[in-house]
């Protein structure tokens, strides 16, 4: 997208003037609206659709303030606390000016400065809007310049207020290879809270977004609903909370759990941004806003088209040595995958990583494994026209190494209490620069020593439990914090010097899945489930959020489908394969080999265009997925019955987002060696057709069973 290079920078003074004009955050369909009370408070005057004439917003009678203060007159759950030096815990912030910063054509930033009246206390209320995609990130800033320290306790990035009849919440929850189960229900009056405490893996239990439906539940397609996320790799809390009078107030930030924080004089406490969007007709339109969002701002290269690639850990698990590597860089090679990815098991000598109990830490290639190094897999790679990559755990360690011995100090753990280990171990102190040094030191001599290493698996398969930090002595409560930030930190470094190579996001599946983190990172790990059934629900949660590009979904033995099912499934996402691919019949293997090549061929439209859930896996035994180019010349439809009744009847399958004035053919494509397809459509349909009679997607009821199609415009 084109920049401008010049800034319009529009600074209004607190004036009769500026109390009466109000402060709004517009995109093409959204308004957000602040006016100035009487005693020159910031008031949430309107969010929602956005209205025609624009200033009938402002009819709306609405006094809420925005941004809730504690200790003051307000009974609701403040979005901001602190203590002052003199033991007052009362914050009263007033308007002082607000900054209109038109970024380009699409993007512009509208930030609002408040103050305490009595105490040097700022906050800054930032939102950044960006028009196409009805996207609005919003943060805050807090600053004092009291002599001492001042204690902040609850600090959100952001407030919303809503009015309506009824509210309906969804939230994304799990646990291990069940993540982003999708549970609504109608809010009452009282709180709600949705909220992590673990640190590192955060989102094991938890995922941070949520669906908010007004008034009624909204279906794909109708009904007013915003949905919104934390950009935090950390603790949580959205809180939702209905009062006396039915009015909805949603605090979303870092929890505040064993998280106060002693502020400095002049130093700035940045919150990290919720990012919502609004739509008027369904939560399909409110993903799609996300989607398209998140290709142009919210990851790493979000056009650069993602590796396919073939990971060992099935086939292998820790035992190999670099003999049955290389065997295994031919079976990549018939696949016709970008990438060998070498999964955990390939380092450590004193301590050998055999099992997951020894070695984490000691980050040099094990010499019985691997007695040529690296460097010799990466040229055996390139010799079968492959790339190479690594996995990495470099935030952990097991208590069974060099490290471990070493740096004892380096390690998150409580004085005068036995150690609490998971998966064998431990969490390393970020927060102490000396160990940021030797993460960041990790990765880079990793790629420095080996510099055809295309690819990074960045793992973290353990939350933060014994949370103490010899580094941060007296400022534990800080750790959960400072430890988001310096990840962050690292991060920075890492991509300033690799500012393009290709990494996954893993912490045991999707234990981090968030968009703080994934400004570093091209993909994540949705879950370690690959089974192809169970990966229908969860690739239909994250798809709320997140677009297809950035959901890894690999081709594995889990589950009891075909292997065209599993497939099928995976290649809705960023297509790869963990699977002993030297047991494949030679009918599987030219059906996978073909199935790579139809997949890059395809690609671009389920990565780039627009996603339509038209069937849900939890309505009916079956799931159907569409998928189109945004000129809406192709679209590609995944339909999967799962399990489905013998002799279950089904209805047409009506499909979305085409242009009613033109002919389409369809095709069913990715079929196995051997089969003919299972749904044939031997004419042309108008999109107007498609859409409104449909397709009979399900002529046989078979449970397990799959199709891919092609719909291309005459």
């Amino acid at each position: 997208m084109k920049k401008f290079t010049t800034f319009l920078l529009v600074l209004f003074s607190v004036s009769t003037y500026a109390q009466n004009q109000p402060i709004r955050i517009t995109t093409s369909n959204v308004s957000l609206v602040f006016t100035i009370n009487n005693q020159g408070r910031l008031i949430q005057r309107y969010l929602g659709k956005r209205l025609t004439p624009e200033n009938i917003d402002t009819l709306n009678k609405s006094s809420q303030e925005a941004y809730v203060t504690a200790g003051m007159e307000s009974l609701l759950e403040p979005a901001i606390r602190l203590i002052h030096n003199d033991g007052n815990p009362s914050l009263e912030l007033k308007y002082q000016s607000h900054q209109v910063t038109k970024k380009d054509n699409n993007v512009t930033n509208v930030d609002i400065y408040l103050k305490d009246p009595v105490y040097p206390v700022n906050v800054t209320l930032h939102f950044e809007s960006y028009y196409k995609e009805d996207i609005i990130k919003a943060w805050s800033e807090i600053k004092h310049t009291e002599k001492q320290p001042v204690r902040l306790t609850d600090y959100s990035s952001s407030m919303l207020h809503f009015n309506a009849d009824k509210y309906y919440l969804t939230q994304f929850h799990g646990d291990w290879a069940r993540e982003v189960n999708m549970v609504e229900e109608a809010l009452t009056p009282g709180m709600k809270i949705l909220d992590t405490k673990l640190g590192t893996r955060a989102n094991m239990y938890e995922s941070p977004m949520f669906l908010l439906s007004v008034d009624k539940p909204a279906t794909e397609n109708n009904g007013e609903v915003i949905a919104g996320t934390l950009a935090w790799t950390g603790n949580f809390r959205f809180a939702f909370e209905v009062d006396q009078l039915n009015a909805l107030h949603i605090n979303a930030g870092i929890n505040p759990y064993a998280s106060d924080y002693m502020l400095q004089p002049n130093e700035v406490f940045t919150t990290p941004a919720f990012i919502f969007t609004l739509s008027n007709t369904g939560k399909g339109q409110a993903s799609r806003n996300f989607h398209h969002w998140a290709v142009e701002y919210g990851i790493l290269d979000g056009h650069t088209p993602r590796l396919t690639l073939l990971n060992n850990w099935e086939a292998t698990g820790m035992d190999f040595n670099d003999k049955r590597l290389t065997e295994l860089f031919g079976g990549a090679s018939k696949l016709g995958v970008d990438l060998f990815l070498l999964d955990d098991g390939w380092f450590a000598n004193k301590y050998p990583r055999n099992a997951d109990n020894a070695g984490l830490g000691d980050w040099e290639p094990n010499k019985t494994k691997l007695p040529q190094g690296l460097g010799y897999l990466v040229k055996e790679a390139e010799k079968q026209n492959i790339k190479f990559g690594i996995w990495l755990e470099p935030e952990m360690v097991n208590p069974k190494s060099e490290l471990y011995t070493k740096h004892p100090d380096w390690i998150l753990r409580l004085p005068n209490r036995s150690e609490n280990y998971f998966r064998n171990q431990l969490v390393l102190d970020l927060t102490n620069p000396a160990v940021q040094d030797f993460v960041y030191g990790i990765v880079d001599k990793t790629l420095s020593e080996n510099p055809g290493i295309a690819y990074i698996k960045w793992d973290c398969n353990r939350m933060l439990t014994n949370p103490y930090s010899a580094y941060l002595k007296e400022k534990q409560s800080h750790l959960f914090i400072d430890y988001v930030r310096a990840f962050y930190k690292v991060m920075d470094r890492v991509r300033a010097k690799y500012p393009h190579l290709p990494i996954m996001l893993c912490s045991g599946g999707g234990g981090r899945t968030d968009y703080g983190a994934m400004k570093y990172f091209t993909e994540f790990w949705p879950s370690d489930n690959t089974d192809g059934l169970e990966r229908i629900f969860i690739q239909y949660g994250y798809s709320h959020f997140f677009p297809a590009n950035t959901m890894s979904a690999h081709v594995t033995n889990w589950g009891k489908q075909s292997l065209k099912f599993r497939t099928d499934v995976a290649m809705m996402g960023k297509l790869g394969y963990d699977i002993k691919v030297d047991a494949f019949t030679d009918k599987e293997m030219q059906f996978s080999h073909d199935a790579v090549a139809t997949y890059s061929r395809i690609r671009d439209i389920i990565w780039y265009g627009d996603m339509y859930r038209i069937i849900s896996p939890y309505d009916e035994e079956r799931a159907v997925f569409q998928y189109n180019t945004t000129d809406k010349k192709h679209a590609i439809i995944f339909n999967y019955q799962m399990n489905v009744r013998r002799k279950e009847v089904f209805e047409n399958v009506k499909l979305q987002g085409l242009d009613p004035q033109k002919q389409y053919t369809v095709k069913e494509i990715n079929l196995f060696p051997g089969t003919n397809p299972a749904l044939k459509f031997n004419q042309s349909y108008s999109g107007d057709y498609l859409m409104n009679v449909g397709l009979n997607l399900a002529p046989r009821a078979v449970a397990l069973t799959s199709n891919v199609l092609e719909i291309t415009a005459e």
